[in-house]
């Protein structure tokens, strides 16, 4: 309901924006019209309703933009109250459990390990807002690494986190020069970068998880990561959108997705910030196309790849 007066309040303001945009035309061209042997007042009125038409579609360009701003800002904290909410709730009722109840050893030990997920799952959350926040204002701290372990790094956390089997979550290098991948960047950086996109390939991979990541080098100054999955897709509407803050793609198929609409707005964020880029190709689940982190090479002087 709400969205839905949101989305008549931004219909309104542009129709009313261009039915006066029209209106000061008509009038700025009936004057002219009117007074076309005047030259000096013809020009001045052409200015001046041209001045007016631009301030009328700029005035309404903005109050459009400042709903969908607002709209956007609205679902994160929805989406954050709610990631927040329910393990608190889920670690408040094993803990009620614990105290009001005797209970064996292994459902004990259940209810612990079932805890210890719920509370890396608001940590997580947490991250995910803190480094929204300090995206391209923290210092980094720059040191030459090699991608692809970070990477493989990642890769193995990732099958860990969600207990997947190594054939559903493949890892390939592709490295054929000497030099290997180094990069000269922050490695808590990348790694948060190259872990929200494997999340992601996870959480949009649905019930049965196929993720390719392969790691190459394309070019003599690039190294490239390419993280494939077969899930829903990505329309070539939303491709100019996703890496927005906030933003999450509107699809109710993907409504029990969870998250904050942050992770791919922090991976551009890191790949501007080490002289990268992250793209996107818009893709369905009979035509996958992978998500493409690449960044600049650190090569040794006189080296080529």
């Amino acid at each position: 309901m709400r969205i839905t007066s949101r989305r008549r309040a931004i219909i309104t303001f542009l129709s009313l924006g261009v039915c006066l945009a029209v209106l000061a035309v008509a009038v700025g061209f009936g004057w002219i019209i009117l007074n076309w042997r005047l030259d000096v007042k013809v020009v001045l009125g052409v200015i001046f309703f041209g001045v007016i038409a631009a301030g009328l579609i700029l005035n309404t360009t903005f109050l459009v933009r400042e709903i969908k701003r607002n709209e956007q800002h609205d679902s994160f904290i929805n989406a954050v109250t709610h990631e927040l909410k329910t393990p608190i709730a889920s670690i408040r009722l094993y803990l009620q459990t614990l105290q009001r109840r005797d209970v064996d050893e292994a459902k004990r030990r259940e209810f612990y390990r079932l805890m210890l997920d719920d509370t890396n799952r608001l940590l997580g959350t947490v991250e995910q807002v803190l480094k929204a926040g300090e995206a391209g204002v923290r210092k980094s701290r720059y040191a030459q690494l090699d991608f692809a372990d970070l990477v493989k790094e990642c890769v193995e956390t990732a099958r860990t986190g969600h207990r997947l089997q190594r054939e559903t979550l493949r890892y390939e290098q592709l490295l054929t020069n000497g030099n290997g991948a180094k990069v000269n960047g922050d490695s808590e950086e990348l790694r948060t970068a190259v872990s929200n996109l494997l999340d992601n390939a996870i959480k949009y991979s649905g019930e049965k998880v196929e993720i390719s990541v392969k790691v190459e080098i394309p070019d003599e100054k690039h190294v490239r990561l390419s993280v494939l999955d077969r899930g829903v897709g990505i329309s070539a509407p939303e491709l100019k959108r996703i890496f927005k803050r906030f933003y999450r793609v509107p699809n109710r198929s993907l409504a029990h997705v969870k998250g904050t609409g942050l992770g791919l707005f922090i991976v551009r964020a890191i790949a501007k910030k080490h002289g990268g880029k992250v793209s996107a190709m818009a893709r369905t689940m009979n035509n996958p196309r992978p998500v493409i982190l690449q960044l600049p090479r650190n090569l040794p002087p006189g080296s080529r790849a």
